[in-house]
């Protein structure tokens, strides 16, 4: 009995994880060893993941230098977004690549407080006085990333689940009742717009960012186009002024599906563990870097504050600066 017990636990002990694979966190019962090449690391009390050995010539986002001279005064990037953003993700091992836009902005006198919160949409982010909370904590030389669209769309039924917007890119309004409780309901933009006004009036200046997409090579194939929710984000941008009112507009779906087309099908589908939506960390940490690049191909001063350098951004799977036209608010 013995013997049959130590041959039932060889297994696990010595087998080896793939690249990408979970390697540990609470509750895993399987292999910890990751295959040559790559080391278990943890994301978070749930999750490890056998990712490529950091070689000893990389740099540490810290010596990493930009190409710019930013300031260095002090102030918060507030987050606001759903479970693509937030901590720990849609949870099961997946992380919000908000977690890891912090190491972009080291030793630069911002931090970054992440109040993204999974299964939100813009209206139900609205609904619960969440962008209250965050307008009443901001102040001058602060920033608001604001990037909803996974949960907004659908439509609004008998079985109104408090999360889908009225559709349209404009003033329309949809009556409802959720919980018991008669709801205007408003559009997407007028949401992203509301909550920048906030915003702007408290000090901040604001980035409307376009949601992260689904896994582009989920069909076999890469496959990818812009869906509504983008261009609401670059209307309300617009609409709201733009770089001249402190409103600037980040095209991330855009550079994240450029960043895992350069990644390749298997790195990809092998970091959607769960899903088609959400991420493990090792591309919740590529999805931060594409927004980085994002702001560092616009003109606001919080891509000048990042301390990657454009160069050195696009040198890698990230791609290049998307060609933007002249008025785009960005």
């Amino acid at each position: 009995m013995r013997r049959a017990v130590i041959l039932a636990v060889l297994p696990a002990a010595f087998a080896e994880q793939a690249l990408y694979a979970q390697c540990g966190g609470l509750g895993w019962t399987g292999a910890t060893a990751c295959v040559t090449g790559s080391c278990c690391a943890v994301a978070n009390t749930y999750y490890s993941q056998c990712l490529p050995c950091p070689a000893a010539s990389v740099r540490s986002p810290a010596s990493t230098t930009s190409s710019s001279t930013p300031s260095t005064s002090t102030g918060v990037i507030y987050l606001c977004g759903d479970s693509t953003m937030a901590p720990n993700g849609g949870g099961s091992g997946t992380q919000g690549w908000g977690e890891y836009l912090k190491y972009s902005f080291s030793n630069t006198g911002l931090t970054v407080t992440n109040s993204a919160i999974a299964g939100r949409s813009a209206r139900s982010f609205t609904r619960e006085g969440r962008f209250a909370a965050v307008a009443a904590k901001v102040k001058k030389g602060d920033w608001v990333v604001v990037e909803f669209g996974h949960n907004d769309g659908g439509s609004l039924g008998t079985t109104d689940n408090g999360r889908t917007d009225c559709f349209g890119s404009g003033s329309e309004i949809c009556q409802t009742t959720y919980n018991g409780v008669a709801e205007t309901v408003q559009t997407y933009p007028t949401y992203l717009k509301n909550a920048t006004s906030m915003f702007l009036k408290a000090g901040a200046k604001v980035i409307l960012s376009a949601p992260t997409p689904n896994n582009v090579w989920e069909k076999g194939s890469y496959s990818w186009g812009p869906d509504r929710f983008a261009y609401y984000a670059w209307l309300a941008a617009s609409q709201m002024g733009g770089p001249s009112t402190g409103v600037y507009y980040v095209p991330h779906g855009a550079y994240s599906a450029q960043a895992m087309k350069g990644l390749g099908a298997s790195v990809v589908n092998a970091n959607y563990p769960n899903d088609h939506t959400h991420t493990a960390p090792y591309l919740a940490d590529a999805l931060a870097k594409a927004f980085v690049l994002g702001l560092k191909c616009g003109t606001s001063d919080l891509g000048k504050r990042a301390i990657n350098s454009t160069q050195e951004l696009t040198q890698t799977y990230l791609g290049q600066c998307i060609a933007a036209n002249s008025t785009l608010p960005v």
